[in-house]
């Protein structure tokens, strides 16, 4: 199956600024939705179409508590039917925290004397991984201040060191990037060294409240971070994630930007963001910003399912800002990747004492659970715990990953990727409750999948416990 894009009312051109706020807001500013409108969209939603921004504002502008409990259920069935119980697991690795950048709700940012600014040396760097990977971690997302330090040609180096490092059955299998924008060659030199997703926020996508939040530095030109992830789409890097910081400005708009971004993307490229992820201001060194648009666990839970129904195809990543109870929560409604064990303080995983640090970090996380209680916890809820990297090594990227996912059949590769991951996780690093649980998960979603795959699953599985590692499909 070939993937093709929905036809839109304004054309997009590459390279070419996209977001029309008065376009977005005219959607915001319709009538309140109907109990029929809101049905008639969640069914085209389950129908695995993406929805376009005139319906996503139609479930935006649901105000009834029995339509917001409707979406919230027909984003748990959406992420049932696409995901499964499999849920991807990742953690941070903070490089740098240098930056040229003076953003008001940033820890980071150049102005503030209090930050600790500090850039991990090569040696460190490997003891930090060497720390991940002795807790089982096979996925990471390396994070740099935006700083003239951290050019290419030095992601690309400390990509290479992170792929290098192993220690024991450990390694990391998948490196992504959040990083500044670059120019095409620069996305160039960041791929060749092997990188998944490049991650790049627009923050808000609210034009006018972007130039209120930047104040100086290359990240306060809207237009060249907005078009940042077509010019990695130039250079051949067809892996991108797109995000929003929640708090920033009205979260409706935010969420129908989000999906404008993705619109941008398809018309474009042919290719939908691999990630959507949508974290919310957070206690941060120096912080000084009004509350207006905070967002409250309510209207986050359902900005939340809206997204999963307006892009059924798109992993969705929440990280350990939020508290575990909350993170539980929206795993129903379409989370699909979660970080665990995370430490988010300049060389934090190989820290002794394990305290937060405003000054040390970028902001404040919620969620310290080592990452065998995430897993230990995730398996209570019969969730399937995955480190899975398949796809990016046997070229299931970009406009390839999209003809497998969109339709949904990716499946029929992540769940067993995601029990033979478990199973190196279970045999080499969990606790005895954990693997406990763990191999009643596996047994039973083993049951599942046909008798073929049956056997071929278990099948590998006794190779792993034999001593094999890294077999997937």
């Amino acid at each position: 199956m070939k993937f093709k894009p929905e036809s839109y009312r304004i054309p997009d051109e590459p390279m070419k600024s996209f977001i029309d706020a008065e376009e977005i807001g005219g959607y915001l500013n319709r009538s309140p939705s109907t109990t029929e409108e809101v049905e008639k969209v969640i069914a085209r939603s389950l129908d695995k179409h993406r929805l376009t921004l005139e319906e996503t504002a139609i479930l935006l502008n649901a105000s009834d508590s029995g339509s917001i409990q409707h979406i919230k259920e027909g984003a748990r069935e959406l992420k049932r039917k696409i995901y499964g119980k499999r849920v991807v697991l990742f953690a941070p690795l903070y490089i740098g925290n240098k930056c040229s950048n003076e953003c008001t709700y940033c820890g980071f940012r150049s102005s503030n004397k209090a930050q600790l600014r500090k850039t991990l040396t090569d040696e460190e760097l490997a003891k930090e991984i060497e720390a991940l990977e002795d807790n089982g971690q096979k996925r990471l997302i390396l994070v740099y201040g935006e700083h003239a330090e951290y050019d290419p040609a030095f992601i690309a180096k400390t990509v290479r060191i992170a792929y290098r490092v192993k220690k024991g059955n450990g390694e990391i299998r998948r490196v992504n990037i959040n990083a500044a924008p670059l120019d095409i060659e620069g996305f160039r030199t960041v791929k060749a060294a092997g990188i998944g997703t490049y991650q790049i926020f627009q923050e808000t996508y609210h034009p006018e409240a972007y130039k209120k939040y930047h104040l100086r530095g290359k990240k306060a030109d809207y237009d060249n971070r907005l078009t940042a992830l077509d010019r990695a789409q130039e250079a051949g890097l067809d892996d991108v994630g797109i995000g929003a910081l929640f708090g920033l400005y009205d979260w409706r708009f935010e969420v129908m930007a989000l999906v404008r971004h993705t619109n941008h993307l398809e018309a474009c490229y042919n290719v939908g963001p691999h990630t959507i992820s949508f974290p919310r201001v957070k206690d941060a060194s120096m912080l000084h910003m009004g509350d207006r648009y905070f967002v409250s666990d309510e209207d986050f839970s359902r900005l939340v399912a809206i997204l999963r129904l307006a892009v059924p195809y798109t992993g969705m990543i929440l990280t350990a800002r939020e508290p575990a109870a909350l993170r539980d929560e929206l795993l129903q409604f379409g989370v699909s990747q979660i970080d665990g064990g995370t430490r988010i303080e300049l060389g934090g995983y190989t820290e002794k004492e394990q305290q937060h640090d405003l000054n040390k970090g970028q902001f404040l996380i919620h969620d310290d659970r080592s990452l065998d209680e995430v897993v230990d916890e995730l398996l209570d809820q019969e969730m399937l715990p995955s480190f899975c990297t398949a796809c990016y090594r046997l070229g299931r990227t970009g406009e390839h990953f999209m003809e497998f996912s969109v339709p949904g059949f990716i499946k029929q590769f992540c769940t067993p990727n995601a029990m033979l991951t478990l199973s190196e996780y279970l045999v080499d690093y969990a606790s005895e409750q954990t693997a406990e649980k763990g191999w009643r998960v596996i047994n039973k979603n083993l049951e599942q999948l046909s008798e073929q795959r049956q056997r071929e699953v278990r099948d590998r599985i006794a190779r792993i416990r034999q001593g094999e590692r890294d077999l997937y499909f």
